[in-house]
């Protein structure tokens, strides 16, 4: 809920704690955003979402204008700085132009979606952006968030932390956090992903249930920020996945089901053949291989992973594999991270084993942190343009959560299709350059994630923990990954053994 139009002012909204505040005045439409030291956060969402009163929410100052007018009153990017954590973080706030303003609004959406995009794509290229902060008012109908959800999204490309805040939460009964509770699973299912959410009112009432609620909200954004930080995201040195001066090239994992094309994607990337492939039923990658790759300028490490098997007609075979893909995350782990992940899959249907792989990798090991760019091979007898198929399936994938930061339908098969052929390297390429830009941020450096948890609990075993911690991570990969309990038993003990090694 937004307050009266008003004028910057040092009052107090409701805490006597006294924070250093630096307002940095409007930035114009065209200048480039001032960065500095600070934990860079950008603030966008719907027009009245209540941007900037969330500004003065974390300030506990009157320092941006704010308004309940019919038309938006916040016509440039704002930037402020603001002292949390009791002074110990210097945050500055970019506070944007509403958006979904009608075309004679103060700022119109077409003009407002313009800015933004410039302003995610500055900030992402200059590597100073570490934060986004997608504002929506609680009253709003769900699915109507996913439009600016996607243009938020495409600008950052995976390579920033997405959090969701809430607002006008003041009068939800019996607490605010029940907005999440109810519409948590709307989210996923429309593919949306966030590092987070908060769920809050910056309300000013005098009222002591709404004081208090206040308080609430500038914990639970504080929070947000904090956890987001890059200083929290880690659990001590062994687990860190860190970007080194040596470590120059970009490293590109491929994964995905056995005979999707993997190494021929591989020498597609490449530009000569440099991976063995096979067009029989035998495996011609035993074990991952990483191939150095240059194009373009550009130095790359591209790691071809073993084909997982259906992971229950093939057990052996499919732990072997997992096994085999968690040792290529321990030497990335020595040599600074993953900068993408290409998950590769033969145009066809989508099998419970897709999904199996897609969340294994996706979420287990890199928690949702790694960009992810779905590869759609054997497309080289698609009637009309290839991405032709991407449009009529884009939303099976949704319904079966699938969410990525990007899509390639390709052929790896020059045979009698070279300008396809060459379509393809031309826009795998393009995917790789994209997601691994000189200047960005390792996309993952490691962290207190699902995977890392999983590790911890398995390192207890070897050092004679309790059972219950044991017991404790099978019902994890049943539940997201599909196993069956004794495979996933198996797989635990695998890892186990891995580490004690």
């Amino acid at each position: 809920m937004s307050s009266p139009r008003t004028q910057p002012s040092s009052e107090p909204f409701i805490s006597p704690q006294r924070h250093s505040i630096v307002d940095s005045g409007p930035t114009e439409v065209g200048e480039l955003p001032h960065l500095t030291g600070a934990f860079n956060v950008v603030i966008c969402g719907e027009t009245g979402s209540g941007k900037s009163s969330l500004v003065n929410l974390i300030a506990k100052t009157n320092m941006a204008v704010t308004s309940c007018d019919a038309m938006g009153c916040t016509t440039t990017t704002s930037e402020y700085e603001v002292l949390i954590l009791n002074g110990t973080l210097k945050v500055k706030f970019f506070d944007t132009v509403g958006l979904d303003e009608g075309p004679k609004g103060t700022v119109p959406d077409k003009d407002a979606r313009k800015i933004l995009e410039k302003l995610l794509r500055t900030l992402t290229e200059q590597g100073g952006i570490h934060l986004v902060m997608y504002c929506v008012r609680g009253e709003r109908e769900i699915r109507t968030l996913r439009r600016n959800y996607e243009l938020i999204r495409s600008q950052v490309k995976g390579k920033v932390p997405i959090v969701l805040v809430v607002t006008c939460l003041e009068f939800r009964q019996p607490e605010m956090e029940d907005w999440w509770r109810i519409n948590e699973r709307t989210i996923s299912k429309l593919g949306m992903t966030f590092a987070g959410h908060a769920c809050i009112t910056t309300a000013t009432m005098a009222d002591p249930m709404f004081v208090q609620r206040r308080t609430q909200s500038y914990d639970a954004v504080c929070k947000l920020i904090e956890q987001c930080h890059p200083s929290n995201n880690h659990t001590g040195p062994s687990l860190l996945f860190r970007k080194t001066a040596s470590n120059k090239h970009p490293n590109v994992a491929i994964f995905g089901q056995a005979m999707a094309g993997k190494s021929s994607v591989v020498n597609l990337i490449a530009g000569k053949k440099v991976a063995e492939t096979s067009i029989d039923l035998n495996r011609c990658t035993l074990k991952w291989k990483e191939y150095p790759v240059e194009f373009d300028g550009g130095s790359y490490n591209i790691f071809d992973t073993v084909g997982l098997e259906e992971s229950h007609l093939e057990i052996p075979q499919y732990l072997d594999a997992v096994e085999n893909a968690y040792k290529l995350i321990q030497k990335l782990e020595r040599q600074g991270g993953i900068d993408l992940l290409m998950f590769c899959m033969r145009a066809g249907r989508l099998t419970a084993t897709l999904q199996s792989n897609y969340r294994l990798f996706h979420e287990f090991l890199c928690e949702k942190k790694v960009p992810i760019v779905m590869v759609i091979t054997y497309l080289e007898n698609e009637v009309g343009e290839m991405d032709k198929w991407w449009e009529r399936n884009q939303d099976a994938f949704h319904h079966q959560e699938f969410h990525v930061d990007g899509h390639a339908c390709i052929t790896a098969i020059q045979g009698n299709c070279p300008e396809r052929y060459e379509e393809s390297r031309t826009t795998i390429r393009k995917f790789v350059k994209e997601f691994t830009a000189d200047g960005q941020s390792r996309a993952w450096e490691g962290g207190d994630n699902l995977f890392v948890s999983l590790m911890q609990k398995l390192r207890g075993l070897v050092w004679g923990k309790s059972r219950s911690e044991k017991d404790d991570i099978a019902p994890r990969l049943i539940e997201r990954c599909g196993l069956t309990p004794d495979v996933a038993k198996q797989l635990a003990h695998r890892i186990k053994d891995v580490r004690a090694t």
